[in-house]
């Protein structure tokens, strides 16, 4: 375990920089927001990290307390790290970090790696402000498909692939009105209301987001 690094400031921002402000941890934070994670989940949805910087990010975690590793029942018998609920805590500070760098993505880079799952927080923070209630909703982009859970508890955020049950919404944002809430230049409600984005479903969440 690396030695703790501290700006040693008596100022909250430079105590949480401190845990969080080494590369590659809170993007760790991202993919632990949808759940438990096997250590190679994680290093095969951070592209560009090497094994050893993972590892030692995760014992950071671990000693700061923002992340706990626990062992599978049998038959899976994995280990899998997941958030403590001050590891959850950091949700607001990655949608606002993500608000804030939305202008900056401009188009995408022949270089640039991209997951479904990873439009998941922005979308998330746009159907809390847009109101629409709790559920269920699976989500279809270009990139492949994943699922956001819309007032969770404890639990996961969010998830890669199909949603687990039958889904009380579906979204299908074309790709031209994914890349511009993705950039911030139009918001879910926005595209909702200009009918940019296909929704399915019956119950009163899929009403409440074709009426948003």
């Amino acid at each position: 375990m690396s030695p703790r690094r501290s700006y040693d400031q008596y100022c909250s921002a430079a105590r949480a920089l401190d845990a969080v402000g080494d590369r590659w941890t809170l993007l760790i934070v991202r993919e632990l927001l949808g759940g438990p994670r096997r250590y190679t989940d994680l290093h095969a949805d951070l592209p560009g990290v090497s094994t050893d910087v993972l590892a030692s990010r995760l014992k950071d975690m671990e000693r700061d307390g923002l992340t706990a590793r626990r062992r599978l029942p049998p038959p899976g018998a994995a280990y899998v790290y997941e958030l403590t609920g001050r590891g959850r805590d950091l949700l607001p500070v990655l949608q606002a970090l993500g608000e804030w760098g939305a202008p900056a993505l401009g188009e995408r880079r022949p270089t640039d790696a991209v997951r479904a799952h990873w439009f998941a927080l922005p979308l998330l923070r746009g159907l809390d402000t847009a109101g629409v209630g709790e559920g269920l909703v699976e989500v279809r982009l270009d990139e492949g498909l994943f699922h956001v859970w819309l007032g969770a508890g404890e639990g996961p955020l969010y998830g890669d692939g199909p949603a687990p049950r039958e889904p009380d919404a579906r979204l299908a944002p074309d790709a031209r009105t994914c890349e511009a809430l993705n950039q911030g230049a139009l918001t879910l409600l926005d595209a909702l209301r200009g009918r940019s984005v296909d929704v399915t479903g019956e119950g009163p969440l899929a009403e409440a987001l074709r009426e948003a």
